[in-house]
């Protein structure tokens, strides 16, 4: 297995660990006519997180390469996003620091998008290699939100 699933998941883990605390002098001002907004979009992103488990089923992998048994999946979710897990868990966790009104989850929230970032970018490497008509889903899909988003 390339290395660079190691370091990946080797960033991931410490920051998903990084969120469960808190540094109080980081908090901001409630948005309290927001706050509802809030957590929606972060149940949203959590319910795109339990759907995009459920679709990838026995595809699904810490690391970016893919499975040896994997096959592309191109419907559901994926039909739009083409890494909706990484989609859930950052709009999850952006939107639960904004309820939160915590600044130090919103910086591991943004760590965590730019490291989904780089991730996706090796990972997608990996599945042209393995699938042929990788590029052609990835002309229309989008990375991390539908297309039509932009």
């Amino acid at each position: 297995m390339h290395r660079k699933n190691y370091v990946f998941v080797g960033f991931q883990i410490p920051l998903f660990f990084a969120f469960i605390f808190e540094i109080d002098d980081l908090k901001f001002n409630r948005l309290e006519l927001l706050q509802p907004v809030f957590l929606i979009l972060s149940g949203t992103g959590f319910l795109i997180i339990l759907v995009a488990l459920l679709q990838l089923n026995t595809n699904l992998s810490p690391f970016p390469a893919p499975k040896k048994n994997a096959s592309l999946i191109t419907s559901g979710l994926f039909k739009y996003i083409r890494h909706p897990m990484y989609s859930g868990i950052f709009i999850f966790l952006f939107f639960l620091s904004l309820y939160l009104t915590s600044g130090y989850k919103l910086g591991i929230s943004i760590l965590l998008l730019m490291l989904f970032w780089f991730k996706s970018k090796f990972e997608e490497e990996q599945l042209c290699l393995k699938y042929p008509n990788y590029s052609d889903y990835r002309q229309r899909t989008g990375r991390f939100f539908p297309k039509f988003i932009r």
